[in-house]
């Protein structure tokens, strides 16, 4: 046995791959990745409205124990700013942590919107949805905590 074997000498034409096949491959694997992103697009989309959701849920339970505490919900001009620091004014029962650490934004970056006394109950807290403007449709579309009651 030699070290050496010319029979599996591959330096001449057949070494490597053809640039027919190498092409073949970056088609076969732009379009698996064209599938893979159509299909995880719309349930990035989804779990942007139920960040959302969630998101609505937390402050109207922190709007509910500032309730408890101040026996009145914060006036619009106080907005949800009041959940994190007192409230200019007259002194009234808070908590000296506030009742939630820091305001969120909602998934595409919008301030979430505090209206009271409420269109639909006692206070509405909204997204604007992903163009940042009162209604729209889909995911323009307003999410509200009008949504969550049954």
């Amino acid at each position: 046995m030699t070290p050496y074997d010319e029979d599996t000498d591959t330096t001449g034409s057949e070494a490597g791959f053809s640039l027919l096949e190498i092409m073949i491959s970056i088609s076969i694997l732009g379009l698996l990745a064209t599938i893979v992103v159509i299909n995880v697009m719309p349930a990035q989309d989804q779990a942007m409205v139920q960040k959302a959701s969630a998101d609505i849920a937390v402050l109207e339970q922190a709007l509910d124990a500032f309730r408890l505490d101040a026996r009145r919900y914060p006036s619009v001009e106080e907005g949800l700013q009041a959940l994190v620091e007192v409230p200019a004014g007259p002194g009234a029962a808070y908590r000296e942590q506030g009742y939630i650490r820091r305001l969120p934004a909602d998934p595409w970056g919008h301030a979430y919107q505090y209206v009271y006394p409420g269109q639909y109950g006692v206070f509405d807290v909204f997204s604007l949805g992903r163009d940042g403007r009162e209604g729209g449709e889909g995911l323009d579309a307003d999410i509200g905590n009008w949504e969550r009651e049954s």
